[in-house]
């Protein structure tokens, strides 16, 4: 790749969640890497870099547009690797990995569409792997808070000796930041493909959706994962913490990227390993209240957005694609995520991942912009394998040194 003449191409840098990525990049990107900034628009893409520090002065910018499969291919051929901020990868997504894929040319998003992940799995994982080309999905808040911590989890027992990973649950203990656009856009893009093809309904149900196309046993193998891995659809009491807890809204995409960590890594995390997300609300009649609320919200969220009728009217109150609320509303979120897992041997841990600033904004751009860099400078310790890959298989503990380096916490300890 040192012929190509760019390290790193910012791909959708005009759009909101694209001038955070670029800022961030900007700022922490070693001296003397070459990067740009890739769009459908040159005034812009102008626009943007004249926001951005000096040192993104003399950034080139780009113009290529998802629905110009030309022009997705030549951006490909120049890059080392492209991070993209396009979505719904869904709608927009497919042809860019493609063009990835055959030109050996490193990649990330932040998709958190499992039917997309699916399609580009079956279409482009075996080409990828051939190419040397490393297509990392989810590297947002979808999905590497769930991805890492998981990924700590099994190297700190396998560090002690305490054997493989059995049931682990990641507890929502503090989320405040709004909804972003492109998450529900997302949304109503799988939604709409289901209405399309009803069949992809058993697709997004499937635990395993994901666990495919490894080991060379075809696109739509799945891979072997534990018995009884089911999404949490009602509020229930936690045995565990004496707590009670809701379905987390994000657990229908994070568990099957979580599976597809495992599964890449021929069932690393153990035989017995099964994995689920929620929110923790807390104890007694409070928690139990909290719970139910939490829970009656997203399904009324997901049913709404399934009916056009009732879509339309939300369409108007929900934000749009390319919209984000301000840098001091960003600075105010943060989040907070607790896993906890026991291993076969009887031990217990706990990882935690937290950060300040809006996770689907602040803390997404950092770890997008983290991971991008990570591909771009810290090659020759990510994983050397091409396809379809994950946060936690393909950079791992690069990923996790760079995210703290970056101010967020990942923790792992021993209970």
């Amino acid at each position: 790749m040192s012929a190509r003449d760019l390290d790193l191409v910012l791909f959708g840098a005009t759009g909101f969640v694209g001038r955070l990525v670029a800022a961030h990049v900007a700022e922490s990107a070693p001296s003397g890497l070459r990067i740009g900034l890739a769009g459908r628009s040159p005034e812009r893409l102008e626009h943007v870099r004249a926001q951005l520090p000096p040192v993104a002065a003399a950034w080139p910018l780009v113009v290529a547009d998802s629905d110009d499969d030309a022009s997705l291919r030549a951006l490909a051929a120049r890059t080392a690797v492209v991070a993209s901020t396009v979505g719904p990868y869904l709608r927009y997504g497919a042809g860019l990995v493609d063009a990835c894929a055959d030109a050996g040319t490193h990649y990330a998003d932040l998709t958190g569409e499992v039917l997309f992940v699916r399609d580009i799995v079956e279409r482009s994982h075996d080409r990828a792997q051939a190419s040397g080309a490393r297509i990392v999905v989810s590297c947002g808040f979808d999905s590497v808070p769930s991805d890492l911590a998981v990924h700590l989890l099994h190297e700190r027992a396998a560090a002690d000796g305490a054997g493989a990973l059995t049931d682990t649950t990641l507890r929502v203990r503090r989320l405040s930041g709004g909804i972003s656009g492109g998450t529900i856009d997302s949304l109503r893009a799988q939604l709409e493909r289901v209405r399309e093809e009803p069949a992809l309904a058993a697709v997004l149900d499937d635990p395993a959706a994901l666990a495919v196309g490894v080991d060379g046993a075809g696109a739509t193998a799945p891979a072997r994962i534990a018995p009884g891995q089911r999404d949490v659809s009602r509020p229930f009491l936690d045995v565990e913490t004496g707590e009670w807890a809701a379905p987390f809204v994000m657990a229908g995409y994070n568990t099957r990227l979580v599976r597809r960590s495992t599964a890449l890594r021929g069932g690393a995390y153990g035989e017995r390993f099964r994995y689920r997300e929620v929110v923790a609300t807390g104890p007694g009649v409070r928690g139990r209240l909290a719970a139910a609320a939490v829970a009656a919200g997203t399904r009324a969220l997901t049913v709404a957005m399934a009916l056009p009728s009732v879509r339309r009217a939300l369409d108007a109150v929900l934000p749009s694609p390319g919209e984000g609320p301000s840098e001091e509303r960003r600075a105010a979120g943060s989040f907070e995520v607790e896993t906890t897992t026991r291993t076969e041997r009887g031990a217990r841990y706990a990882a935690l991942v937290a950060a300040d600033g809006d996770p689907g904004y602040a803390a997404t751009s950092i770890m997008l912009g983290e991971a991008a860099l990570a591909l771009a400078v810290d090659d020759e310790r990510c994983s050397a394998e091409g396809g379809v890959l994950t946060p936690a298989f393909a950079m791992g503990d690069v990923l996790v040194e760079r995210l703290r380096a970056a101010g967020l916490r990942l923790e792992v300890r021993r209970i």
